[in-house]
This record gives structure tokens, C-alpha cells and sequence, in this order.
């Protein structure tokens, strides 16, 4: 496997060559039949941490875009608290509220299928990104969570020439992209029978909850060489839990896994010009909420793309790290894609 180099230019037009598409349904066609004006909803499963709250900005973002431009008579946003039964309930509300398609980012791969089903039924189209569905009516929008974790999980070991003891930092608990990227460095790991998993925690994906999940163990545990997190600020929580630790890691810090967060990034480059600290990093992009407002939005206005979609992920690595030096603190990696993006790369590609 080779160590993943690619240098990651900042804007949407370098991720489409990239992209990968499932085509399983006919080629896209212009709206014939659809609202004039759609009513464009947003059910996010869950609000909790650095990804998910700059997801729903960008959704919203394209979506007062859309509005202003009177493509749309108006979009509703509801984040919930991770769980299934709010998360069921909120669709339920939307549904009688007759939106006219739903993006949906669910707390739950199958709990929420009969919900979504009662939704295609009732006419309203669903699209479900990044946290994705199985409901067969669904359109869905993901990243390959298990892929590009295994990748990095390779690499890491590589790094470590396939032997030592690690952490793994699982996500959102109970989400399908916490348990495809946990299976994706599974077995990654698999190839290297001495590389030791001391310890699993839960970070939620987040900054605080993955430092405390990793502050909590160490000191039961023995010398740590590397972390797998899963991205969302969870990179920085993690190293902070060691720098506050000290000890022998004050200056011979784990490879740490990086997730896009800007935060980790100046800790990074910091350690880097210091000691030559080097590691990765791969995240997916919350800028999808963009993506997926502007297909939610062509599907209702008629179009007909893939049913299975897949988006590409953020590369960052000691060749374009100081490219993202200027990023605000607690932001992630992330392209922003526009209508005409979606329509070139998603709903136009398949039929070339």
C-alpha cells in the first residue's frame, strides 16, 4: 500500500476526479414533475461536535443560497441528541409538515428504515449522507469510512514497522460510520499480528470527550507508540491527554492519527519544525452537508442520480500541512460544493 502523498488542493473542483460512484439507477433527467418551489429539511442525528456543527453550516449555507436565489421556498434544519427515538420522532414531524424531500445524517443504520419508508411513501424524497441508511428508497451519499481508515491504520503501522501497543478512539457510539471505520482498522490491523490494541475508548468525535476517554487510561497502560482516532477534533483531544500526561511522551509523543482539525494541524507543524514529528491525516469532509442540500434539492426538483454515491476524503500530510496553517481554530479540512459541482460531478458523471 503506498503511503498516502497526494497533495489535497482546498476546493471542491480537485475532489470530483476523485469521486467514486455505484451506478445503480437510470441517468439523470431534468426536472419534469417536481415543486416549483421545494421545501428542503435537514435531520441531523446528532450536534455534538466539531464535524457535525460545521456539516449543518454548510448545509445551511447552500440552503439561504437557494432561497435567496428563489429555487427553494424554504428549508428546515433539526439536529437532534444521538439517539434513534428523537431522531424518528423529528422525521415522523416532518413528514406530516409535507416537506418535499428530507437529507437526512442518521443516528442509526436500520433503526430509522420504517420511519423513512413512511416518508417515500407518503411522496417525500430522502437522501441519506454521511451516516447512511439501508431503507431501499433512500438515496444515499457516504464516505468509505472502512477504507480509508484501514488505509491510514496501514500506514501508521508501516511507520511503526509493524510492531508496538496503540489506542483506538471510536466516534459517535452506535453510528454506522463509528463501527465501518472501527471495522476498516481492524483488519488493517490483522496484517500486523505485533502491533498491540491496548486499550478501546469512546470519543465521540470530539475534542473534550476524547481527551478525557484517553487522559482515563494511560496511566494503566504501558508505553503507548501510536492512536487511531476517527476524526471530528478527536485528533487534538488525544494529543493533549499526552502532552498533559508528560512523562516519556513530553518529547517522544504516539503517531497520532490526524482527523482535519485544524487545531491538530498547528500542533502538528509545531511539533514537526521541533523533533521532525510526523504522522497523517484523512478525514471525511463536513462540507457534504452542501453537497447533500444541492442533490436533496435536484431530486426533488427531478433528477434521477445513483442511488449509491460515494465522496472522496481529505488528505493532509508533511507536503501540504502548512497549507492549512491559516484554517480558523476549531474548523476541519473541507471543500465547499456547489450546485453546479453536484449537478458536473454527481449527477452527470454516471452518464458519460
Amino acid at each position: 500500500m503506498k503511503s498516502p502523498k497526494a497533495r489535497l488542493i482546498p476546493t471542491a473542483a480537485a475532489f470530483a476526479a476523485t469521486l467514486l460512484l455505484t451506478l445503480t439507477a437510470a441517468p439523470w433527467s431534468p426536472a419534469m414533475a417536481s415543486p416549483e418551489k421545494p421545501v428542503v429539511a435537514l435531520s441531523n442525528s446528532y450536534y455534538g461536535n466539531t464535524w457535525r456543527r460545521q456539516m449543518v453550516e454548510s448545509f445551511e449555507e447552500a440552503a439561504k443560497q437557494a432561497k435567496q436565489e428563489g429555487k427553494i421556498e424554504d428549508y428546515i434544519v433539526v439536529n437532534g441528541d444521538g439517539s434513534t427515538n428523537q431522531q424518528m420522532s423529528q422525521m415522523a414531524d416532518l413528514i406530516l409538515r409535507k416537506v418535499d424531500v428530507i437529507a437526512i445524517n442518521a443516528a442509526s443504520e436500520t433503526a430509522l428504515n420504517g420511519t423513512i419508508q413512511k416518508a417515500c411513501q407518503a411522496g417525500i424524497k430522502v437522501v441519506a449522507f454521511d451516516s447512511i441508511v439501508s431503507a431501499p428508497c433512500a438515496y444515499t451519499l457516504g464516505f468509505d469510512f472502512a477504507k480509508y481508515q484501514g488505509d491510514m491504520a496501514r500506514e501508521i503501522a508501516k511507520r511503526l514497522d509493524g510492531k508496538g501497543n496503540i489506542i483506538i478512539v471510536r466516534g459517535v457510539k452506535g453510528s454506522a460510520p463509528d463501527n465501518e471505520m472501527y471495522n476498516g482498522q481492524i483488519e488493517a490491523l490483522k496484517e500486523f499480528p505485533e502491533i498491540k490494541a491496548v486499550a478501546t475508548v469512546y470519543g465521540q468525535a470530539t475534542t473534550s470527550v476524547a481527551q478525557s476517554a484517553v487522559a482515563n487510561v494511560l496511566p494503566s497502560l504501558p508505553h503507548v507508540d501510536a492512536v487511531l482516532g476517527q476524526g471530528g477534533g478527536d485528533d487534538f483531544g488525544i494529543a493533549q491527554a499526552f502532552e498533559q500526561y508528560g512523562g516519556a511522551y513530553a518529547e517522544d509523543m504516539p503517531i497520532i492519527s490526524g482527523g482535519g482539525s485544524s487545531n491538530f494541524i498547528q500542533w502538528w507543524s509545531e511539533r514537526h519544525k521541533k523533533n521532525g514529528y510526523s504522522t497523517v491525516s484523512m478525514n471525511t469532509t463536513p462540507g457534504i452537508g452542501g453537497a447533500a442540500f444541492w442533490l436533496a434539492y435536484e431530486i426533488a426538483k427531478g433528477a434521477n442520480p445513483p442511488k449509491k454515491m460515494t465522496m472522496p476524503v481529505a488528505v493532509v500530510d508533511e507536503k501540504n500541512l502548512d497549507d492549512y496553517l491559516k484554517m480558523p481554530p476549531g474548523t476541519i479540512v473541507s471543500p465547499s460544493f456547489s450546485q453546479d459541482w453536484v449537478r458536473k460531478t454527481l449527477l452527470q458523471a454516471q452518464a458519460q
